[in-house]
């Protein structure tokens, strides 16, 4: 079966900088895969290249039988790819249910549902996402890119930074999501929680895939060598 997502030999740069060297990776439908590495192995710009905010230098990229190589972020959004970024960056100005209906798309994922997932949020419609906690602009980063309908949802870093009560809300939302048969590519530094949801993990060192397979087939030994845990 063709997987949804298809990334094979995937190279980037900053400038005259080499940041990839060979990413591959693949996400079939419903399944969560674990992207994983130390800090600056090229997880977020393997996710900046496949959601199409930076240029991939070259290999391929392919989403549900298109290629993404020329396209721009918002084309690739409209093929069904819903980006959680690092950092949240909600639009502070607006309101929690404008950021929610802003990019939404037709499909099963409207305000009703993503407040099922995230009472806070329904609770919260007037205010502005400014001055909500890092936890529910969290939440909100989330029912924003759920509201777009996606058929991969691409999350990273979706804990870091906040309390533990709060990461595990967060937790609790992803598996419900993977329950529900979404499509899933996480970054976390959580090696407990990753193992425990995602159905395959692939590890990056210095830019290039150095592993691919089974969380249950990560030893302690492969942890050290290539997590620093």
């Amino acid at each position: 079966m063709t997987p949804l997502l298809e990334v094979s030999g995937l190279t980037a740069f900053y400038g005259p900088s080499q940041a990839l060297f060979g990413v591959d990776l693949r996400v079939g439908a419903g399944e969560v895969v674990a992207l994983m590495g130390r800090n600056g192995m090229g997880k977020t710009t393997t996710v900046r290249c496949i959601c199409r905010m930076m240029p991939a230098g070259g290999g391929r990229i392919a989403f549900a039988g298109h290629d993404l190589g020329a396209l721009a972020s918002h084309e690739a959004a409209r093929h069904g790819i819903g980006l959680v970024p690092e950092g949240r960056r909600c639009f502070g100005p607006l309101s929690v249910e404008e950021n929610l209906v802003c990019a939404a798309r037709p499909g099963e994922w409207d305000l009703g549902r993503v407040g099922d997932l995230f009472p806070r949020l329904i609770e919260r419609r007037p205010q502005l996402a400014r001055t909500l906690s890092g936890g529910e602009q969290q939440m909100l980063a989330i029912g924003r890119a759920l509201m777009t309908n996606p058929k991969l949802l691409v999350l990273d870093e979706a804990t870091e930074g906040l309390a533990p009560v709060v990461r595990q809300e967060i937790w609790r939302a992803i598996r419900a999501l993977k329950r529900a048969g979404l499509a899933i590519l996480i970054i976390d530094k959580s090696l407990k929680d990753l193992k425990a949801l995602a159905d395959r993990c692939v590890i990056l060192e210095r830019g290039a895939t150095v592993w691919s397979g089974a969380p249950t087939a990560l030893t302690d030994d492969l942890c050290v060598r290539y997590l620093g845990v």
